[in-house]
């Protein structure tokens, strides 16, 4: 009996890892049993690649390694993940929630490419991770959208304002403005549901947008 897949995504700095604690306590008290995966996953040996690209290994900006290249370095630690922790689970009828997935390669890969490749690349993305390699398709996406400078001010708090201790992704503004761009195309291309999570330039408190969430996951279930 096949398992339920939720993925929450968002860009850096947008509170999926808050979300992701707070999401199966909202569905255990429902009477939901769950369990969280997270990618990458820093503490397996399949995330070496991504460790190496996000510390600049193989050049000093997110544009140095092409998003086909940068895609194959994920989908690899996603595959590794699967067959190891919690493919079993979802084959026996679980409900796992993501915190980032093969959406994350549209909306962080994607955004290295011209507008007007997007499409063939979410078809090359797709194909890859969900018919290549046989990972689940996700049930549902729940994008955490948060404006780029909203973001920006919770990793400088994450990071107590230590600029060196962000990866090569969150210290680039204007990469993670070209993913916001993606990530509202692949929303709409690939139907995922969108969670607004600022007003008029302020974050909305982790319990409401938690709220947003649960009901949502609620009505697949």
């Amino acid at each position: 009996m096949k398992g339920k897949l939720v993925v929450i995504e968002g860009l850096d700095g947008s509170g999926k890892s808050t979300q992701l604690q707070l999401l199966p306590g909202l569905l255990e008290e429902a009477g939901v049993d769950s369990r969280t995966i997270s990618f990458p996953d820093y503490d397996d040996p399949s995330s070496t690649l991504v460790k190496m690209y996000l510390s600049g290994a193989f050049g000093g900006t997110a544009d140095a390694v092409n998003a086909y290249a940068a895609s194959i370095f994920y989908a690899a630690d996603r595959y590794a993940s699967y067959k190891r922790h919690w493919g079993d689970y979802y084959a026996s009828g679980g409900l796992v929630l993501a915190g980032r997935y093969v959406t994350s390669n549209a909306v962080h890969q994607m955004s290295k490419l011209p507008e007007e490749e997007w499409e063939a690349y979410l078809s090359w993305l797709y194909d890859l991770e969900y018919e290549k390699t046989g990972i689940p398709k996700p049930d549902l996406v729940l994008f955490l959208d948060m404006p780029p400078a909203v973001s920006q001010r919770l990793l400088a708090g994450r990071y107590g304002g230590d600029e060196s201790k962000k990866d090569l992704h969150e210290r680039d503004a204007a990469y993670q403005r070209r993913c916001r761009q993606a990530a509202r195309f692949a929303a709409l291309y690939s139907g995922w549901q969108t969670v607004s999570c600022a007003a008029d330039g302020r974050l909305l408190s982790p319990k409401r947008i938690g709220e947003a969430l649960f009901m949502a996951v609620k009505k697949i279930l």
